[in-house]
């Protein structure tokens, strides 16, 4: 199963590396990993989507609060969230395709956000899905590059993470 683990830590040097290291100690992988500061730049919030059956997951929170580091750790699978990721895809833009991919980027909600002659780069944000389908629907345009970002989660309502 596929589990959304968000982390509060002490923004300080080597505890990005001391959480991956905590996973690949464990044999335990991390499919994506979104992590920035807060509103208190002396903490950051870490994203980290991983699979695992509950013991396993309940596993891995136990040993990451055990970590000096750590603030607060939830597992957003027992909770209501919200989830978001951002995709960058330069296509070609050739005159024969330039109105397509306008068209696909506006029904997706995307925007362009650079233009030169012969590419467009467009930006999509939304739940994994709406950016794996829109990816899946500009590929046959030409996609020269792309750049995905890891999930970024927070729990609906009034709770916080810190």
């Amino acid at each position: 199963m596929r589990h959304t683990i968000s982390v509060l830590v002490e923004n300080k040097f080597g505890v990005l590396a001391r959480i991956s290291g905590l996973f690949s100690g464990r044999g335990f992988n991390i499919e994506s990993l979104s992590v920035a500061p807060t509103l208190d730049l002396t903490t950051s919030r870490m994203t980290i989507i991983t699979r695992g059956d509950d013991a396993i997951i309940e596993q891995v929170t136990k040993q990451l609060n055990k970590l000096i580091d750590v603030i607060k750790v939830i597992d957003f699978s027992d909770e209501d969230f919200i989830e978001r990721g951002i995709v960058l895809v330069k296509v070609n833009s050739e005159p024969n395709n330039r109105a397509e991919i306008l068209r696909m980027t506006e029904i997706f909600r995307g925007k362009v956000v650079d233009v030169s002659t012969k590419t467009y780069t467009i930006e999509v944000t939304g739940a994994e899905a709406k950016v794996s389908a829109f990816v899946e629907m500009i590929k046959p345009l030409g996609i020269i590059e792309i750049a995905r970002s890891g999930k970024i989660a927070m729990s609906r309502g009034k709770k916080t993470l810190g």
